[in-house]
């Protein structure tokens, strides 16, 4: 038994990182655990340790989204209780060699794939009255740092959705969070340690996984009637 028990929840980004982080947590909080991510093969390994549903799907394909979510709404009978937009990308270069598609992927996948998800999943939350979206963003989505354009674009814009979605959600009994986490020791970061580029704080001095993902349950567990709307969080 646990705070999520007879509860479900959908994780995006699923199967490394911060999303395989919080599914885990969910999981030993009782919830039925639904992950989302595009390989499915590397979901599976996980899956199979948390007794979890998977749902292969790249948040950044809309009709592809779309029918996976379809598929879930149908089995549950709804939406989730819970749903985390942990699926993201991290690149940078200096504003100059910052390419457009280097530019889409960040937007394609940090903003507007949270958006196609909740806008998916929040009808059937507002007519149900309940129901709780935490996005994780980041430091970036409210620090400028440089040779970061592209991605502190799409954290910066996930806030600004984030910040009006909680205002819609006001009086409705669906909550929304946003997780605002410093840099965080994730494989996002072996690209980076491979190509050479400097800057980053050593992985040992960033946050854990685990730490993002109890801050994801802690806003997720909250009170009937309490709202945390933005929890920013960094390594003491």
């Amino acid at each position: 038994m646990g705070p999520l028990t007879g509860q479900t929840a959908l994780v995006t980004g699923a199967s490394r990182g911060i999303g395989a982080a919080v599914a885990r947590r969910a999981a030993g909080m009782g919830a039925q655990v639904h992950m989302l991510a595009r390989h499915k093969a590397n979901l599976m390994m996980l899956a199979g340790e948390l007794a979890a549903h998977v749902w292969a799907a790249d948040v950044t394909n809309e009709s592809e989204l779309a029918t996976v979510l379809g598929q879930l709404g149908d089995r549950l009978g709804g939406s989730p209780d819970l749903v985390v937009n942990a699926a993201g990308v991290f690149e940078t270069a200096p504003f100059a060699e910052t390419s457009v598609e280097v530019f889409d992927r960040a937007l394609n996948a940090n903003l507007r794939g949270p958006f196609l998800v909740i806008r998916a999943l929040l009808p059937a939350m507002l007519a149900r009255g309940s129901g709780t979206i935490v996005s994780v963003g980041s430091i970036a989505g409210h620090r400028v740092f440089a040779g970061n354009a592209a991605y502190s674009a799409s954290k910066f814009g996930l806030r600004g959705m984030h910040e009006v979605l909680s205002e819609d959600l006001r009086g409705t009994g669906v909550r929304a969070t946003l997780v605002e986490p410093a840099a965080t020791d994730t494989p996002i970061w072996e690209p980076m340690r491979a190509s050479g580029k400097g800057g980053f704080p050593e992985r040992n001095a960033m946050l854990r996984v685990d730490d993002v993902a109890e801050a994801v349950l802690f806003a997720a567990t909250r009170p009937d009637g309490v709202r945390i709307p933005v929890l920013r969080i960094e390594r003491g």
